[in-house]
């Protein structure tokens, strides 16, 4: 175990500063910074906000990884950061926080995908990843089937939301329900207690002319909204609890649905669902259901996983590591539109001679 690479991750693409030190596909720290309780009172999440909340969080979590994991700076064997996609600002106090560790330390650095870090998080769960692995990834801000031959280097899109993500939709719906935010968790736990056939909502893009692996939410979104709208415009009451199942049981139908179709025309036995959105039960319960049904083995990393976090961005580095890929360049900048295809940003042979000797203290 000494042997494996010793990797401290850090993820700000939104609103979570996220720590994560891994060796090889052992967790050994999870440290998490929240801001979204300044961004509750607006609703969502403000850019400006999260990126000085991120400034400020960034060395004291740093150091509770640290503490946490029983290791010091210098122990480590590398540093890997998100270089995207994200938010801009977010992303930059990530990347220039791993930049000046990396440099003072004389480590490597490695900027890796937002995206691709989801699907590997999983190994710090169930262990390596089966190659190939269709990846679902449902979030606040995606949507996406992917299929990953090797996590480090091909990660291909089959399908993307063509309009609002699926976290996005859950935070809208619960915004027209006065149920606050963010709104994932919130319909979650009235949806438990509400009846999913109660409600005849649309499932947005599964007609047979339709792309077979892309989302629409957008249409299940308004369709709702109006629903409410309407019952409260009679004066009649909202049911709420009805309202959340049903909508809920519209966006995981079509997931799971989409998702095992993909496995199935691939001949892909592996489905892996990550993001924010796979913390959701009923996903994770039909989910379950359909594989068994379909002879596919799901792999759900445990909720806290799932969102945004450190150890994600750490057990991708560490893969990097392990695997002998060109750490970043020195002017290595965040993209907030890095294409899941690139896994990780490159740099050259060189980049790391400036780095000698280790300046950290």
């Amino acid at each position: 175990m000494a042997d494996e690479p010793l990797v401290l991750g850090i993820e700000t693409s939104c609103d979570e500063t996220g720590v994560g030190i891994v060796r090889g596909t052992t967790l050994l720290a999870d440290a998490i910074a929240s801001s979204v309780d300044e961004h509750a009172r607006f609703g969502g999440v403000v850019p400006e906000v999260a990126s000085r909340a991120h400034l400020e969080a960034m060395v004291p979590t740093i150091e509770r990884a640290l503490k946490e994991a029983g290791v010091t700076a210098k122990d480590l064997d590398g540093i890997a950061v998100t270089a995207g996609p994200g938010l801009a600002g977010a992303l930059l106090v990530g990347v220039s926080a791993a930049k000046a560790y990396a440099y003072a330390l004389g480590k490597p650095l490695y900027g890796v995908n937002h995206l691709a870090s989801h699907i590997c998080v999983d190994q710090l769960e169930h262990g390596p990843l089966p190659e190939p692995t269709m990846a679902l990834l449902v979030s606040g801000g995606h949507s996406s089937l992917l299929l990953s031959s090797d996590i480090t280097s091909d990660v291909r899109p089959m399908g993307a939301t063509i309009d609002d993500a699926a976290g996005e939709a859950f935070d809208k719906i619960a915004r027209v329900l006065n149920l606050g935010f963010p709104g994932g968790p919130v319909i979650d736990r009235y949806a438990r207690e509400g009846d999913p056939a109660a409600i005849a909502f649309p499932r947005g893009l599964t007609g047979p002319r339709d792309p077979a692996y892309d989302f629409s939410f957008s249409g299940l979104k308004t369709a709702v909204a109006r629903w409410i709208e309407a019952r409260r415009a009679a004066g009649e009451e909202v049911p709420v609890r009805d309202v959340a199942a049903s909508f809920q049981e519209a966006v995981v139908d079509v997931l799971t649905r989409k998702a095992v179709r993909a496995c199935r025309d691939q001949g892909v036995d592996h489905l892996m669902i990550g993001g924010g959105v796979a913390a959701n039960s009923r996903l994770r319960v039909l989910a379950q259901e359909r594989c068994e049904a379909a002879g596919i083995r799901l792999r759900v990393p445990r909720p806290k996983l799932c969102t945004d976090n450190g150890a994600m961005v750490a057990a991708l580095g560490a893969e990097m590591v392990a695997r002998n890929r060109a750490a970043s360049s020195w002017d290595l900048s965040a993209d907030s539109s890095l294409p899941v295809t690139d896994p990780h940003v490159p740099g050259h042979d060189h980049v790391h001679e400036v780095s000698k000797e280790n300046l950290y203290t």
